[in-house]
């Protein structure tokens, strides 16, 4: 069971959390024992059932902790869906959590949600502002998931995590892909899974990247200038993916440069392709910039992707202008792999009365 703290009102239950290093920083909804119980009621599940192990402090994130942490975070019932899905995904051995939870690296999870999810567990936003304020789901989300790394995972800054600066992602860092205006086929689709699955991919990545291009619908390399533009965006020589290489990266296109990418007939594959291809790079660029990290490439040219497939590519966002990359970490056992993970709606009950949080 999770330890219960009183406090004489809500007002002081606030300040003994923040006393106790339990919240981000920000104020949380204070997590009763009726408000947490119904968020484990609504996952029909139950509240002692163990997800897994949360690095580096080895905590054991149960629905109950998971559920403690969405409440502290402001989540509805149904969030809780994305938000227990989100965390085993962050769990999976190939995620590297204790290592990325631990680096001094800025990195932090980047949730992607796929599918009906989008709406049922929503709304998810995906079009304007989408990783910005105003979007209830979007914040609610991805803060539940950083609260349980922080509560359940022990990630406390200067201590166990060591990010020299951090960055905003690490207050809450969630968004929907735009399946419906997008030329491209459903990520989760192209990752395997089926067109009416909920997913979400988790990727461990730095804040976003702007891309600006204004492309030329005239200019027959108009769709390759914007792929070498996003390709010096996601690996450029001050980012992990150019110096350590093979990890991930994100590619999120607004809706004009997917339109640009789609007058060119360029598939999902066909954009990983040449981005990959792009970021192949002379051997004499990384000992100019970073000689230590050099010797270890054989050859005169290396790579900063191990296969095109690493790149996430979606879209989202308004139109305009500018597009977003995000580069990774590129360390841990698995160089930071993203991780997929099936989002579990049938066993989600509804709680009679309940549309708030509170």
């Amino acid at each position: 069971m999770t330890e219960l703290l009183s406090a004489a009102d809500e007002a002081a239950a606030l300040e003994v959390l923040h006393a106790r290093g339990l919240t981000d920083g920000l104020p949380v909804v204070i997590p009763t024992p009726e408000r947490v119980a119904r968020l484990v009621l609504a996952t029909g599940l139950d509240g002692d059932l163990l997800l897994g192990v949360m690095g580096p402090g080895n905590g054991a994130a149960t629905v109950e902790k998971v559920a403690v942490a969405a409440c502290m975070a402001g989540c509805l019932p149904d969030h809780m869906p994305v938000v227990l899905a989100s965390v085993q995904a962050v769990l999976q051995p190939q995620f590297d959590l204790t290592e990325m939870q631990s680096t001094t690296h800025c990195t932090a999870p980047l949730i992607i949600v796929n599918g009906p999810a989008r709406f049922s567990c929503g709304p998810i936003a995906s079009g304007f502002g989408a990783l910005g304020p105003g979007h209830r789901a979007n914040a609610c989300i991805g803060r539940a998931l950083r609260l349980c790394m922080l509560n359940i995972g022990g990630a406390r800054p200067g201590e166990s995590d060591m990010a020299l600066l951090g960055h905003p992602g690490k207050f809450t860092y969630c968004l929907a892909e735009d399946e419906e205006n997008s030329p491209l086929p459903p990520m989760h689709q192209d990752l395997g899974f089926d067109p009416n699955d909920s997913v979400v991919t988790v990727i461990g990545a730095e804040a976003p990247h702007s891309v600006i291009y204004s492309g030329d619908a005239d200019d027959p390399d108009d769709a390759q200038k914007l792929l070498d533009v996003l390709a010096i965006g996601v690996a450029n020589m001050g980012t992990n993916n150019a110096v350590l290489t093979g990890g991930g990266a994100v590619v999120i296109l607004n809706p004009e440069h997917a339109q640009i990418l789609a007058r060119a007939k360029l598939s999902r594959a066909e954009i990983q392709q040449r981005l990959w291809r792009a970021t192949h790079y002379p051997k004499e660029q990384l000992v100019y910039f970073a000689k230590g990290f050099a010797e270890r490439i054989k050859g005169d040219e290396y790579r900063c992707f191990e296969k095109p497939e690493d790149i996430l590519v979606l879209m989202a966002g308004g139109s305009g202008l500018y597009s977003m990359v995000m580069p990774t970490w590129c360390a841990g056992a698995h160089r930071n792999r993203y991780v997929s993970q099936v989002v579990e709606t049938e066993q989600f009950c509804e709680v009679p009365g309940l549309s708030t949080g509170v």
